[in-house]
């Protein structure tokens, strides 16, 4: 659905045909539409043929149940008229068409219960997975974090371009000066024109946190009492009771889109924080101590095993593993 913009409508009919089952074969097109179908379709479309079979309309036992029915009500006597035949048969295929609205109606109630009609779309990610990308219909790109959902209507960009992002995500806006992009962070609203952007809707201090990589971002509260704008290179936040606007000093800020972690003896605490955010490691130290090494080692998209045993080997330490906690000990 959040793809119907991206086909010509004679690719739209062929898609119907491959879905419905109407044509068996398999084509780039199907392999294309597939590949995004966050809701899905093929699988309702399944659903729907399966059920379809499971009852057919015998619309001839229908009508001779109704004109039964008729009989016995009195509404024909034992010598019809002349026309009587002609009004049958009209009265047939309108019962016939009957028939067929309420099969129709039943397989709109289908979809609407299995959220095919529903006024939004969501796509979201687990624990395990992150840089999952939603394209909208205008052509904007978005990469979620793990832990994150977002939301936007059916019929987006067509009066106007709003999500709602619950998490944190990165957003690549395509251009519209006519129509402003909106994003609703929980606690605070987000308004560009187009831009690139980091949003996470609750840091560490519960506030709603935004950093532009290009472009400007104007970040207000849910109250619209306060605003700020924010410049490329800066991190802005939003809560309640106060807005900040500051440069952004981490060059980490946005790798757990790129797995790259790059330091210049920082504190093995810093290290640890960032190992949680980019790589959903839990390293914990028994000697708060340790946290006091520096670290000047780039770490680039290495397996868990293999970052643990770096550290390790580069302090002196070792290492127990409780669950998916590491506790770093003294050797």
């Amino acid at each position: 659905m959040n793809k119907r913009e991206r086909y010509t409508d004679e690719e739209w009919e062929k898609l119907a045909s491959l879905l419905s089952g109407e044509k068996e074969e398999h084509t780039e097109l199907l392999d294309r539409f597939m590949a995004d179908d966050y809701s899905n379709t093929g699988k309702q479309w399944e659903e729907l043929r399966n059920m379809n079979n499971e009852k057919k309309i015998d619309v001839d036992k229908a009508w001779n149940n109704v004109y039964g029915r008729m009989n016995e009500a009195g509404f024909k006597s034992d010598h019809e008229p002349s026309g009587t035949s002609v009004f049958r048969s009209h009265l047939m295929k309108i019962a016939a068409a009957a028939l067929v609205l309420l099969a129709l109606g039943a397989t709109a109630l289908y979809f609407n219960n299995s959220g095919l009609l529903s006024k939004k779309l969501t796509a979201s990610t687990g624990n395990d997975q992150k840089n999952l990308q939603v394209v909208l219909p205008d052509g904007s790109r978005i990469f979620l974090n793990r832990n994150s959902e977002l939301s936007y209507h059916a019929k987006f960009a067509k009066n106007k371009r709003e999500v709602k992002l619950t998490g944190e995500a990165f957003f690549e806006i395509t251009p519209d000066s006519l129509h402003p992009f909106i994003i609703d962070a929980g606690k605070a609203i987000i308004k560009v024109l187009g831009t690139s952007f980091n949003v996470i809707t609750e840091n560490a201090e519960s506030s709603v946190e935004v950093f532009v990589k290009t472009g400007k971002v104007m970040l207000t509260d849910n109250s619209g009492s306060q605003s700020v704008i924010i410049d490329p290179g800066f991190v802005g936040t939003m809560d309640s009771k106060m807005n900040e606007k500051k440069i952004n000093n981490d060059p980490n800020y946005l790798s757990w889109q790129t797995g790259l972690l790059v330091y210049n003896g920082q504190k093995l605490d810093v290290v640890l924080k960032d190992l949680k955010r980019v790589y959903n490691m839990k390293i914990t130290a028994d000697d708060p101590t340790i946290l006091e090494n520096r670290w000047t080692t780039p770490i680039d998209n290495q397996p868990q095993d293999t970052i643990i045993r770096l550290i390790c080997a580069s302090f002196n330490l070792r290492y127990t593993k409780d669950g998916n906690i590491y506790h770093l000990k003294n050797e």
